[in-house]
């Protein structure tokens, strides 16, 4: 055995338990995720934004489910592209890769413009083109300089974040029960208002609230360092999922029982920027309510930071994501192969993805940035449960009823609550991702002379 082989046979160690899974599933989430979408899911879904969130989360667990189950299948460092290849074919694989690659490119974009909403709404003086300006510069040159937030800057922002969450419930329940009694706390209202409640709302608002969960996938990439990988990556994965589902039901209850006119945050307001911008700060709004301005300030500062940790890790996962396709070849290497010696860093990708960011940010909001990211999410999800019932129920010689209840079903209705969640996206999304989805078909067929030769790899990170 060579040394190339021996190191290539090197494992990393198994040293991640249960517990540290889901704490790093629910760090990727953030316990905030919830709180941007809160204005526009509530008012798309007439008041039952709470609703949108539990439906969103049934979708998660299944596909979950589906994560896990190749997590088990292949116990390597994985993800959409890595199952889907392995699962379905190769081609599918990249196309899955595509539309995750999509995501990547997005998630930078809609930390920008929510970094330039909480900065503008503290700060309304300084035009909020120019904090997009502001913060695009800040990420790309964090990232230009190699330097990287730390594990336990992520810990701590994280309880951060969860104190804050903690006094915006605890402030919400106290202005509840003063003004409606202790009764008050306890209402059908934000699940079901019969006055309002309408399927159609409700499953455009679940495509826009699903983005809470973005991001629980990537407990698969530490297979390698798990402790009993079979077991453990599935059960992180959905634990996550339902621990994200709760607690961030939870803080938008609160939030609609705090303000149930849902339609008065944007009445009077004759624009439609203006009434983007009302929503975008909604859930600032209702802080002030009932925690006065220091909730208010308080909140506005952790979703300000909470934007700019998720934008420079998510615009440095984006740029070493052109690297690695620059370093295979799949796209020219002597731009996005390119590496500065000083810091290590894919300088070249890194200001690409910084111009391309600003450049966005000027043109989209962050209701329709945050429906892109899903449209890429939610196609790779889907890949990712035929994958898995691929594996588990059709590769399988006997087919049993039990077979059917645990190795198809979850996969199938995984991939119908995907579909149906992705359908229910505005047409506006579907004519931007549909052209980058056929870009990356064309592509494809270039690339492999009409689907005739070998697939170019995507090195996702």
């Amino acid at each position: 055995m060579n040394n190339h082989q021996a190191q290539s046979e090197k494992k990393l160690h198994r040293v991640l338990s249960l517990n540290d899974l889901i704490i790093y599933g629910i760090i990727l989430i953030q316990p905030v995720a919830a709180l941007p979408l809160f204005g526009h899911a509530n008012a798309i879904s007439r008041g039952h934004a709470v609703t949108s969130i539990l439906i969103a989360m049934i979708g998660m667990i299944l596909t979950a489910i589906s994560y896990g189950r190749m997590a088990n299948m292949y116990p390597v460092a994985g993800s959409a592209y890595t199952y889907v290849s392995k699962g379905i074919h190769s081609y599918a694989g990249f196309i899955a890769g595509w539309s995750m690659f999509m995501d990547y490119m997005f998630v930078p974009i809609i930390c920008v413009i929510y970094a330039g909403i909480t900065a503008n709404y503290l700060v309304s003086f300084i035009p909020y083109a120019i904090w997009l300006f502001i913060f695009a510069a800040l990420f790309t040159l964090v990232n230009l300089k190699g330097l990287k937030m730390a594990a336990i800057t992520n810990v701590v922002l994280m309880i951060t974040m969860s104190i804050v969450v903690f006094y915006f419930m605890g402030a919400a329940i106290r202005y509840i029960s003063i003004h409606n009694g202790f009764k008050g706390l306890f209402s059908l209202r934000p699940f079901y208002d019969k006055t309002t409640f309408s399927l159609r709302p409700i499953a455009s608002a679940t495509a826009l609230a699903a983005l809470t969960y973005i991001g629980f996938d990537g407990i698969t990439t530490l297979s390698e360092e798990v402790e009993n990988p079979k077991r453990n990556v599935l059960l992180a994965a959905v634990l996550t999922c339902v621990i994200t589902g709760i607690w961030s039901g939870a803080q938008i209850y609160l939030a609609q029982l705090s303000w149930p006119d849902w339609s008065s945050f944007t009445s009077g307001l004759d624009t439609e920027a203006a009434r983007n911008n009302a929503l975008d700060t909604a859930i600032m709004t209702v802080a002030r309510r009932v925690g006065g301005s220091l909730l208010d300030i308080a909140l506005t500062v952790v979703l300000l930071l909470a934007s700019v940790g998720s934008g420079i890790t998510a615009q440095i996962g984006a740029s070493r994501l052109l690297y690695g396709m620059g370093r295979d070849g799949v796209i020219p290497r002597a731009i996005f192969g390119h590496l500065d010696k000083k810091h290590s860093s894919p300088d070249y990708n890194v200001m690409i993805i910084g111009i391309l960011t600003l450049v966005s940010a000027l043109f989209f909001n962050y209701e329709e940035c945050a429906r892109l990211i899903n449209f890429g999410a939610f196609f790779a999800f889907m890949a990712v449960n035929i994958a898995s019932i691929r594996e588990y129920y059709f590769m399988i010689g006997k087919k049993t009823i039990k077979s059917f209840l645990i190795n198809f079903l979850p996969g199938a209705l995984g991939f119908l609550t995907c579909l149906i969640i992705w359908l229910n996206l505005p047409a506006k999304t579907f004519i931007i991702g549909g052209g980058w989805m056929a870009a990356g078909i064309i592509y494809l067929a270039i690339r492999t002379k009409g689907f005739q030769k070998q697939i170019p790899v995507i090195s996702l990170p």
